[in-house]
């Protein structure tokens, strides 16, 4: 498993105005978790177990550094009593650039915790920032550990040189998901992606990419569930709705195309290039699109259920239509981002596979199974 995609700013032995050393970075943890006689981790571990846990029940506290990511350092925190053991995530930021990440990240997380009601994205309990000897800051903030899950990415398996996807699980080696297995894990995310989504205000999570592992996938008795693990920007896309009944579903269309454009691609073996998948992942993720709308509310600018409404305009939509609004949301993209060239190269053939998958189906009241892939 790569444990980064980037120059780390964490560097053994060294320091600057911009790196700590491993010393720095365990003190800096030992006293976030100390502040205030344990009491942040105390209520913690009292929420994350359902019953109040006291600091001197406490009796094991470990630190384990995970991984260095572009911007962050998480640990995974263990702490356990006579009769419990929970587990955490404590997300570390040494840069600037990462400390900022840090204080909007924690603030996108909580303010999801409650406005979704299921538990896809993880419980943030607090954060801080802690100064090092030499007055710089390292910013954290303590949140849920999602035991048995694991990052993923599309790969080429060997033994027929086809793309799928494998699970990044030391303990079996990493292993590929079965088609089924592939289709029930876009679906989920897709779904996730979704329910976060906010009808009426267009607020919505920005800037999620399979390559940076933001999901994650446990696999349980061939059971698929996915988790998304980080929310880097949470905020509308349009700022002023002025009440248009027609703002809302074209800003819906915009979301909708983006996100079956935005699944699609990953980084090969989550470092490499950046990578199309197959087609079959269109079909999962109208699927979950479908899954995530139909339970929200309905709005009083709409006529009837959400979904069923959305439905009806996106099939008077031209292909004309679609593929302007879908190149638009490509021109949003960084001028050199990998992803532009690779999205134009597919975008047409993307948006027939969309539509196809309109025409073939009866969404939203049918299953996967109903679906070509």
């Amino acid at each position: 498993m790569p444990l980064q995609r980037n120059r780390s700013n964490l560097k053994p032995g060294t320091k600057d105005r911009l790196s700590a050393s491993y010393g720095e970075y365990f003190r800096a943890v030992r006293k976030f978790l100390e502040k205030d006689q344990f009491e942040l981790i105390s209520v913690a571990v009292s929420q994350q177990i359902g019953r109040k846990i006291n600091p001197e029940k406490i009796t094991e506290i470990s630190v384990c550094l995970e991984k260095h990511g572009a911007f962050y350092h998480p640990a995974r925190i263990g702490v356990g009593g006579d009769d419990f053991y929970t587990a955490f995530v404590l997300n570390v930021a040494v840069s600037k650039v990462g400390r900022d990440c840090i204080e909007k990240e924690y603030h996108f997380l909580k303010k999801l915790n409650h406005v979704v009601p299921e538990s896809f994205i993880p419980k943030v309990y607090g954060r801080a920032e802690m100064r090092l000897k030499d007055d710089q800051k390292i910013g954290m903030f303590l949140g849920e550990w999602f035991d048995g899950y694991h990052e993923f990415h599309i790969s080429r398996d060997p033994a027929d040189n086809t793309q799928k996807i494998k699970v990044w699980n030391p303990e079996r080696g990493g292993f590929y998901l079965s088609p089924t297995q592939s289709l029930e894990l876009y679906r989920q995310a897709s779904r996730i992606l979704t329910c976060c989504y906010n009808v009426e205000t267009t607020e919505q999570i920005f800037s999620w990419h399979h390559g940076s592992g933001d999901f994650v996938v446990k696999l349980e008795k061939d059971v698929i569930d996915v988790k998304l693990i980080t929310v880097r920007r949470y905020d509308s896309a349009v700022k002023d709705m002025d009440g248009d009944t027609e703002m809302i579903l074209n800003a819906l269309l915009v979301f909708f195309l983006s996100l079956t454009i935005r699944m699609r691609f990953d980084r090969m073996n989550g470092v490499g290039e950046i990578v199309w998948s197959d087609d079959f992942v269109v079909a999962a993720t109208v699927k979950g699109f479908f899954d995530g709308l139909s339970p929200k509310h309905q709005i009083e600018l709409i006529p009837g259920p959400i979904d069923r409404c959305f439905k009806y305009y996106l099939e008077y939509c031209t292909d004309s239509e679609l593929l302007e609004i879908s190149q638009t949301i490509v021109n949003a993209y960084h001028p050199e981002a990998e992803e532009r060239p690779v999205i134009n190269q597919n975008l047409e053939k993307h948006l027939e596979t969309v539509r196809r998958t309109f025409k073939d189906a009866s969404y939203p009241t049918d299953d996967l199974g109903a679906v070509e892939t």
